[in-house]
């Protein structure tokens, strides 16, 4: 392989923080490097810089003689632009001479492929169709060094799937920056991670990232671990007060003042922050909590829905997929009987409290201020499941600093907006959560923090979502459209259902897709923790196993009085005395065996 990109020494400081020190990687010809970072650690800073639409204060980029550049930015203007076409015919990077440009015949080909025509204006594009567009012109361009950052956002699952296969065929180096795991497990053959200002890069896709992420991080305490016992030392050496030879003991002072620094600095880097999202269901809904029959709904000739019945219970998890434009948020509406079904009934259980975080983030408002669209009523005060708290320090928990409460909403970045429309929605409390497109722009701290709340919240949850391995984490079934207005239902994740419907959804797709880097590549997340399913049946085994006892020695009891024989019902009572007895041992196994699994997993952390 040959270098067509080479970062030196790259250096940059905002305000008085440094974002980089030193960072330097290189990118090889045929490599497509997953490019990871803790969330404001500066990954779509560089890869500006990359584009030439930024310059480091220190450092810099080289690049292999007539390579040329792609790039396909978060957020991108169509203005001076009288078609897409014109637009997929413009430069994307600022770098004189390296901007790769698709001809007409690329730029059209690209742009149908993505469900674009070109001969459209670009004003009043929605957000996927912005996103398509800039991928399109990077794509069509077929450079050699392809720049995406999080490309995945507001695409369905089956356009995720057919930019793996494209971008896995490019001849060139890609640079990838996403939050999608499944996405960069497919198609990644290499790892950077922006970590305390440095860049480590490793010769193996992402679906290594978290073994080798946790063999550093233990390095690194091991590291801090002898600073410490060696600071103990040199403080305990200057406590002394010893005078004699003072030019030696000037210079271990010095020695100690430096190590004391350095600690601070380590401290410091790995002190980054971390989402602590939370919700309370509040009270307890009925058990039944909706109950959907027979529902239809088109709209003209077009059918979106038909024919459907879904009962979904009291702590059910369930995901809603399908292509842009299936019908994914009018099948949430008609559940919520915001829509009437054109045929057939909807009904919602009893003491229902809702918590929805739609697709356009309608909860928020973007003409008031950060602290106003958490205190709408003023003052300096949220309340936060029926508890005072104080805004500056609730907003803390999603990521948010006390300087950005004064700004306004309209200024914040996708995933700012995202995470404050899960902060309204989660303030107050809710036994059903609607989540629509809840991981678009989160990084992948806070998916994680999210990932959590969910397995840990014990009301019911509708998450309409294309984030492949979110929906493996948290969904206890899939919902989704086979065409002509069918919907099916499968227990589990995505794999699941794309298991078993994956061919009549996506035609194109393999039937057992793999990632790009062999199996003994893979290193799947350390799981440390029972799945949610597994709690969820060990809360009904606490709560059967008593209800079992009890009725045995209710009967046992009742066999036992000297009139039993008599009472007509002796041979009813026996037999349900011997079916109970092999319920409870049944159950008390089941427990039993949840339980040493719940042990053997807690030694692992």
């Amino acid at each position: 392989m040959s270098a067509l990109a080479h970062v030196k020494d790259l250096a940059l400081t905002l305000g008085q923080a440094p974002l980089f020190d030193r960072a330097e990687f290189v990118l090889q010809k045929g490599e497509r490097a997953a490019f990871v970072g803790a969330n404001g650690a500066g990954k779509s800073t560089l890869m500006r810089m990359m584009a030439g639409l930024a310059e480091p204060d220190g450092g810099e980029i080289v690049y292999q003689s007539g390579a040329t550049i792609a790039f396909a930015p978060q957020e991108t203007s169509f203005e001076g632009f009288a078609t897409l076409r014109d637009y997929a015919q413009s430069p994307s990077v600022a770098r004189p001479g390296s901007a790769a440009i698709a001809p007409a015949y690329a730029a059209d080909a690209a742009l149908e492929q993505f469900g674009l025509d070109p001969e459209r204006a670009p004003q009043g594009l929605s957000g996927g169709e912005a996103r398509r567009a800039s991928l399109a012109r990077a794509l069509a361009a077929d450079a050699d060094i392809l720049l995406l950052d999080e490309p995945t956002n507001h695409l369905d699952i089956t356009a995720i799937e057919e930019l793996e296969r494209t971008v896995a065929s490019q001849r060139g180096a890609c640079l990838i920056i996403s939050h999608d795991r499944r996405f960069l497990e497919r198609v990644s053959t290499a790892t950077l991670w922006l970590r305390q200002r440095r860049l480590l890069k490793l010769n193996r896709g992402y679906a290594a990232f978290e073994e080798w992420a946790d063999q550093i991080e233990e390095e690194d305490a091991r590291n801090l671990a002898r600073l410490e016992t060696q600071l103990k030392a040199e403080e305990h050496w200057l406590r002394r007060g010893v005078t004699a030879r003072r030019s030696r003991n000037e210079g271990r002072r010095r020695k100690l003042l430096a190590m004391r620094a350095e600690r601070r600095a380590i401290k410091d880097l790995s002190a980054s922050p971390t989402a602590a999202i939370s919700a309370d269901r509040g009270n307890e809904s009925a058990r039944l909590v909706i109950d959907a029959k027979n529902i239809a709904k088109a709209y003209g000739e077009r059918t979106l829905l038909s024919n459907l019945s879904l009962r979904i219970r009291r702590g059910d998890r369930v995901g809603v997929v399908g292509a842009n434009g299936s019908g994914k948020t009018t099948l949430l509406e008609l559940l919520l009987q915001r829509r009437e079904p054109d045929s057939g009934s909807v009904r919602m259980g009893e003491n229902l409290t809702l918590a929805y975080v739609d697709q356009r983030r309608d909860i928020i408002d973007p003409s008031v201020s950060l602290k106003d669209a958490l205190t709408p009523g003023g003052g300096d005060q949220v309340m936060v499941r029926g508890v005072a708290r104080h805004v500056a320090s609730y907003a803390k928990e999603f990521l948010f600093t006390a300087q950005q409460l004064r700004q306004p909403v309209s200024a914040l970045s996708g995933g700012e907006r995202n995470r404050l429309a899960l902060a309204i929605a989660l303030a107050k409390p809710a036994n059903l959560l609607v989540l629509d497109e809840p991981t678009n722009d989160l990084d992948m701290d806070t998916l994680d923090a999210l990932e959590d709340m969910l397995a840990s919240y014990d009301g019911t949850v509708l998450i309409v979502s294309h984030d492949r391995a979110f929906l493996d984490g948290v969904a206890t079934q899939i919902v989704g459209p086979l065409g002509g207005g069918k919907w099916v239902e499968t227990p589990g994740g995505w794999a699941d259902f794309e298991r078993e419907y994956g061919q009549a959804i996506n035609p194109r797709a393999a039937p057992k897709r793999q990632s790009v880097e062999t199996p003994r590549s893979a290193s799947p997340k350390k799981q440390t923790k029972l799945s949610y399913k597994d709690e969820r049946r060990a809360s009904e085994l606490d709560a059967l196993l008593p209800k079992l006892t009890a009725e045995i020695e209710t009967l046992e009891a009742k066999l036992a009085a000297p009139d039993a024989f008599n009472a007509g019902d002796f041979g009813k009572s026996a037999a349900r005395l011997e079916v109970a007895r092999t319920e409870r041992d049944a159950a008390e196994a089941e427990w039993l065996d949840i339980e040493l699994r719940r042990e053997a997993l807690s030694g692992q952390e």
